[in-house]
């Protein structure tokens, strides 16, 4: 039933961190401030495919 769902920076593109979500109870995207190591910082990572 949970599926895994990669997180990608705004800034650079990188995928730097993955998770698991219900798609039932939450169907739209996820979006957290994360830090990303490439661009030094902590930045919105949004979930991709």
């Amino acid at each position: 039933m949970r599926d895994i769902i990669i997180f990608a920076c705004e800034q650079c593109k990188n995928r730097n961190y993955t998770s698991t979500k219900n798609k039932r109870k939450s169907p739209d995207k996820l979006a957290f401030k994360k830090y990303c190591p490439s661009c030094k910082s902590h930045t919105l990572h949004k979930e991709t495919k």
